[in-house]
């Protein structure tokens, strides 16, 4: 077995190599550019070696900096995470010739699943199930229109070197082939250097499931079922989790020996993906594969058992595999949320900082449930604007899927964080809404259901009352202990009254507490009560709170009228009242908003990169004013409307903060 292995990676999944190398007993190398030399994975690895400045093309995707830190610390064997040079076949070809040990696949199935083209054609040779389409090369668009009428409209026009989007259009008609054949070409070209066409079927109703497969390099290869990853936005996985609600055990089976048929068809080694697109009607269509391990592969690990980087590790030092199919099973259910650094209330834009506060949920293993938070990052540190926003994956895993997902909602709700925009509202927004709880969702969930993006979540009635329930017993304890601190009477409770008056999302809740050593019946004027039990004192950010049975978790900040409380999605400012108070304050008019519609504001912290606009333009709706990056993203921001520039704040090349003025109208 290796000594040492090279992690050529960062943030969670450095830090997740680190985690199973030290259970093998196997020293770890980290390296870091100068944004990273204080992150996680540096202080967990034995070693840490500088790379660089902070772009990743001046550090981790610079192969020469890579086998300099191999080098110079002696290890024999990489482990190249996902992302940067994970599916890089030049990397692959520079550590074979060092005679250093690639934890991944050979570099000709990288570089033969790595085209579209090519891949579609091999897996076609290993009767694997492709969208029908054309793989030839298309020479204009009056060829682009004859092969999409022979193939049946809806069709994709995709880039063969395309990925993340670019060089992508659907086509309904003739019209729209000819000019998402262009379109698709010249994006390509500008892109990736490489303008080549395909066309495919669209599928409709599609679903996006994947096979985790598992080769070594003795000829034996295995799945391990799959994983759901439907609920996307921009092309981007959010939520995963394995199994699918949606396969039964022949699709899974069909799935699964095609895909170990294309990883034997290329001679992989190591774990590997292939991607499916799955219609309404379980038809699937091989989409690609990644060669590498996946983001969502702890969500496999929970249903399988099975410790996916270990078993990379010992395929890279020449072992067969320990398991056989047969040793593969289903064992209960997992669900993953990625945790992005991005604003879901300002479109998801990134969002960089310090983490203030940063408390996940605590992690356990029961035989009833599992919390695992694989991360990178801790409190205090730093989210920089060079990387990829995901600062973390939060899985659960419970014997059926509804126990999986309220798992999942209450470690949600028990997760901490301060100090940057965070989508953990969303996350919680998706896991109670009906469609994801039915099962019953395509790869356009989130265009569909939030085709306005996220404004946040309204609590439904039910849960707004136990909300009020806990908000005003807890505002009892706060008063009490006020009563105590002032020294106002000997005997304090008496000094705080029962009745009062919560004020959230827009209504007035009256409720009378009656209350006791062990906790409070909560009453409601309109009718009813509940007990409300907990031991949350003043102070403590988290409150878990029964109400008649029921575990309702709530992020806490008081303030001077009550709390800003987050539960479930929803962030509610509530105010609780005497009655006296709350016949006042129904008189008080409403604080507006400040205008800010002459006004052009950094919608997230970043960098300038141009202006394009001068003092005194007259710019149109819709017109490119200006372009900010951030986190590998570049936003470009528009005019709303038509209007005059009178004023430019910022240049190319500064960095702003969120709702810094860029520009001014009149």
């Amino acid at each position: 077995m290796f000594n040492k292995i090279l992690i050529a990676n960062r943030g969670e999944i450095a830090c997740r190599v680190i985690k199973t190398a030290r259970k093998m007993g196997i020293k770890t190398v980290a390296v870091y550019s100068d944004a990273d030399k204080n992150a996680l994975h540096v202080k967990m690895a034995d070693e840490a070696y500088h790379i660089g400045p902070p772009p990743a093309n001046q550090s981790y995707i610079v192969i020469d900096k890579i086998m300099e830190a191999i080098r110079e610390t002696g290890a024999e064997a990489v482990h190249p995470g996902y992302g940067f040079l994970s599916e890089n076949s030049k990397f692959a070809e520079a550590l074979e010739a060092a005679g250093v040990a690639f934890v991944g696949p050979p570099k000709g199935a990288i570089e033969a699943m790595g085209d579209k083209i090519t891949s579609k054609k091999i897996a076609q040779e290993a009767d694997v199930s492709t969208v029908p389409g054309y793989m030839g090369l298309i020479e204009d668009a009056d060829e682009a229109v004859k092969i999409s009428n022979e193939i049946g409209y809806p069709v994709m026009i995709k880039a063969s070197a395309g990925g993340g989007g670019k060089g992508m259009r659907i086509a309904w008609n003739d019209e729209e082939a000819r000019e998402g054949f262009q379109s698709s070409k010249n994006e390509a070209a500008n892109s990736f250097g490489d303008d080549r066409i395909f066309i495919e079927k669209f599928v409709t109703q599609p679903r996006h499931i994947e096979i985790q497969v598992l080769c070594d390099a003795h000829g034996n290869g295995i799945y391990l079922n799959e994983r759901e990853c439907s609920i996307q936005r921009r092309n981007q996985k959010v939520v995963e989790e394995a199994p699918s609600p949606f396969l039964d055990e022949a699709t899974r089976k069909a799935m699964g020996e095609q895909s170990v048929a294309l990883a034997k068809a290329v001679g992989y080694t190591s774990a590997g993906t292939v991607e499916f697109i799955v219609d309404g009607d379980k038809n699937f269509y091989f989409l690609e594969m990644n060669t590498r391990l996946q983001v969502e592969h702890p969500v496999t690990e929970l249903i399988t058992g099975v410790d996916l980087v270990e078993q990379m590790i010992r395929v890279a030092n020449g072992e067969p595999l320990s398991i056989t199919q047969d040793d593969v099973k289903i064992n209960g259910w997992a669900i993953e949320n990625r945790l992005y650094a991005e604003d879901p209330y300002r479109n998801f834009l990134p969002s960089i900082g310090r983490l203030t506060r940063y408390r996940p949920p605590e992690e356990h293993v029961r035989d009833d449930s599992i919390v695992r938070n694989d991360t990178g990052v801790y409190e205090g540190g730093e989210i920089s604007m060079y990387y990829d926003p995901m600062i973390a994956k939060l899985c659960t895993w419970a014997p059926t899927r509804e126990a999986a997902i309220e798992e999942m909602r209450v470690a949600l709700d028990s997760f901490e964080v301060e100090g940057i925009g965070h989508n953990l509202p969303f996350l919680s927004a998706v896991m109670d809404h009906p469609k994801f709880i039915s099962g019953d969702m395509t790869t356009a969930f989130i265009a569909e259901e939030y085709p306005d993006g996220f404004d946040g979540v309204t609590l439904p009635a039910d849960d707004l009352r136990k909300v009020a329930a806990a908000a005003a017993a807890m505002f009892r304890v706060t008063e009490i202990r006020r009563a105590r601190v002032s020294g106002r009477m000997d005997n304090h409770e008496r000094t705080v009254g029962s009745d009062w008056v919560v004020v959230a999302q827009g209504e007035q809740i009256a409720v009378s507490i009656d209350a006791d050593h062990g906790g409070a019946t909560v009453s409601f004027a309109e009718g009813g009560s509940v007990r409300v039990t907990s031991d949350w004192t003043p102070g403590q950010s988290l409150a878990k709170v029964d109400i008649d049975g029921t575990e309702l978790v709530l992020k806490v900040d008081v303030n001077s009228t009550g709390f800003r409380i987050r539960t479930r999605g929803a962030d509610l400012n509530v105010k609780v009242y005497s009655p006296r108070q709350a016949e006042l304050a129904a008189l008080m008019p409403e604080k507006l908003p400040p205008d800010t519609s002459k006004l052009l504001l950094c919608p997230m912290p970043g960098l300038i990169v141009k202006v394009d606009v001068e003092v005194g333009d007259e710019v149109q709706e819709g017109q490119a004013l200006c372009t900010v990056e951030a986190m590998k993203m570049e936003n470009i921001l528009r005019a709303e409307k038509k209007a005059v520039v009178t004023k430019i704040n910022a240049a190319a090349g500064d960095s702003l903060a969120v709702d810094d003025v860029i520009m001014e109208f009149e």
